[in-house]
């Protein structure tokens, strides 16, 4: 309704030019995109439904039931998710794969006349293809709190806008309710501690007794990698999550391990960001993404075996690690034994099991000037696919990236830093 514009035109004495200059939509009918269907992303989307708007939402860890129990469609990807949408709201973490996640291109998916709202983090947005979209007349405006360089400069090009444009200094939850109940929180949680022990939201401290904790250490940097190499090969929207543990592992206190490989997995891929290792089993559970977990105490080929698996429906994606000596390491992905160390920059590469193709990647790698500090590679003879795992000194550029998987006989390229 253009509130804020119209507010300057009565106190500038427009009254009436304000009358005709500033016609509103209604929300009626209205198609609205939800990027991000975590808790802010949700609530948005049941407030906008009260208004009459149907909502599609995209989140590569909503699942089809869960979407279906919410009323709103899901969507397959963010392009989907766009086209012919009227208004867009965004909820969800800035990372290397959502920085400009609205772009021009996804901005002329949506309808004509389309409003664009960003209350999450600065940078989701291409700002300079937000203002060209607005100048032309595809977009009608937007309603931004966050921007991608904060404080934004006082010359900004959106604030040429003289209406169809809200802008507010990052305000997010600053409200009194909001400040009081962090308060009474932290009352209560200390309160809580000392009545009974019981410890809640932690940052520095598990639930667990020393003794218990230094037990299962190691396997917590384990499945902390586990969690983020499995988000990044799985699939989007699995059912659930599969961690399992061989060996006389399966006898010591995993409930921690199990929760620490959910919060990574969570924290990579979910939505908005606010997962930790408090809420993440509360956080799966909304998105339908169900925690199973097992004990196997038959001999393995290691000693202690810690197993991870996402599944959706007969798919299975499968990520394996374990202590060899001091020493966390990946040894299983995908059911193809490697070995690899837990933290770093790797590249992942899945290919046709035939000459030459390790030789290309390696050359490619060189002529980027990319230098390979391990190489780990497995392969199915059987079935004829192989898999290499390359540890890397530095972050592969994007050109080296889309020419490895433009290779022929090249399946499945993945950078990423654990």
């Amino acid at each position: 309704r253009n509130i804020a514009a119209a507010h300057g035109s009565v106190v500038r004495g427009d009254f009436n030019a304000g009358r005709k200059a500033y016609k509103g939509i209604e929300l009626n009918t209205k198609r609205l995109a939800v990027i991000g269907m975590g808790r802010i992303g949700a609530e948005f989307a049941k407030r906008a439904q009260a208004f009459n708007m149907s909502v599609v939402a995209y989140d590569p860890f909503l699942t089809q039931a869960r979407a279906d129990e919410m009323k709103v469609e899901l969507a397959s990807s963010p392009d989907e998710a766009l086209k012919g949408a009227d208004v867009v709201t965004l909820h969800v973490p800035l990372t290397d794969a959502t920085r400009h996640v609205l772009n021009a291109d996804r901005l002329a998916l949506m309808n004509k006349g389309a409003i664009v709202v960003n209350c999450a983090r600065g940078g989701l947005v291409d700002e300079a293809a937000l203002k060209a979209a607005i100048d032309s007349g595809h977009i009608a405006g937007c309603a931004l709190d966050v921007f991608e360089n904060e404080p934004p400069s006082a010359d900004h090009p959106l604030f040429t806008l003289d209406k169809h444009a809200v802008f507010t200094p990052h305000l997010g939850a600053s409200t009194n309710e909001a400040q009081e109940n962090v308060g009474i929180q932290v009352a209560e949680q200390i309160r809580d501690y000392l009545a009974t022990g019981e410890i809640r939201n932690a940052i520095n401290m598990p639930s667990l007794d020393a003794a218990a904790f230094a037990a299962i250490g190691p396997y917590l940097d384990l499945g902390r990698s586990l969690g983020k190499l499995l988000a990044r090969l799985g699939p989007e929207n699995p059912d659930s999550l599969r961690v399992s543990y061989h060996g006389p592992l399966a006898e010591k206190d995993t409930a921690l391990v199990s929760r620490t490989v959910l919060t990574s997995l969570l924290e990579t891929s979910r939505a908005d960001g606010q997962v930790n290792i408090v809420n993440a089993p509360a956080v799966a559970k909304q998105m339908g993404l169900d925690l199973v977990e097992s004990t196997i105490n038959a001999k393995t080929e290691f000693n202690d075996l810690l197993v991870a698996e996402l599944r959706k429906g007969d798919a299975k994606y499968r990520v394996a690690g374990t202590i060899i000596g001091k020493s966390p390491r990946i040894v299983e992905i995908d059911r193809l034994f490697v070995e690899t160390s837990i933290a770093g920059r790797f590249l992942i590469v899945s290919n046709d099991d035939r000459p030459g193709i390790v030789g290309v990647v390696g050359t490619a790698l060189g002529e980027a000037k990319v230098n390979i500090a391990n190489f780990s590679l497995a392969r199915n003879q059987s079935e004829g696919y192989a898999l290499s795992v390359i540890e890397v000194d530095s972050e592969p550029p994007a050109a080296l990236l889309e020419k490895l998987r433009g290779t022929p006989g090249i399946t499945r390229v993945i950078s990423l830093e654990l």
